[in-house]
């Protein structure tokens, strides 16, 4: 498990070349898989300053390493808009509030969003249903 705070700030770094692309500055989130779509890099080209997880190989606590120059350039078409998790609002899909996102877990390997941790308690990833600019929204706990 990976928290994305903890994310915040890592090189990233190519396996071919040795190179470092930049540093991970956020993740955005898939809601339709629940996963990590794309790393977002500070001190990257503009043109380059998205990485799909695609090509990630790893996630350590000291660096993010990725396949190389050519696979790191290469983003999905799809690739959702960004809008960042952490800091964010959190409502059930019934309007009623659930504090704000402190931290995201998630597996370093799949890219998986496991958790949600809120000033409210924990959530599971699999409750997310969606992610826009004015909140996090999830299902309600049942009953």
């Amino acid at each position: 498990m990976m928290l994305f705070t903890r994310t915040r700030g890592l090189p990233v770094i190519t396996a071919e070349e040795a190179a470092t692309l930049g540093t991970v500055d956020d993740l955005t989130i898939d809601v339709r898989t629940r996963s990590v779509a794309c790393l977002r890099l500070a001190g990257a080209p503009k043109n380059r300053a998205v990485l799909g997880w695609g090509a990630v190989e790893a996630v350590g606590h000291d660096a993010v390493i990725v396949r190389s120059r050519v696979a790191a350039e290469s983003v999905p078409d799809d690739a959702p808009e960004h809008r960042g998790a952490v800091g964010s609002r959190v409502l059930t899909e019934h309007g009623v509030e659930h504090g704000t996102v402190r931290d995201v877990a998630f597996d370093p390997v799949s890219g998986k969003v496991i958790t949600l941790y809120t000033a409210l308690g924990d959530i599971a990833g699999d409750r997310l249903i969606g992610l826009g600019s004015y909140a996090v929204v999830v299902h309600a706990e049942r009953g």
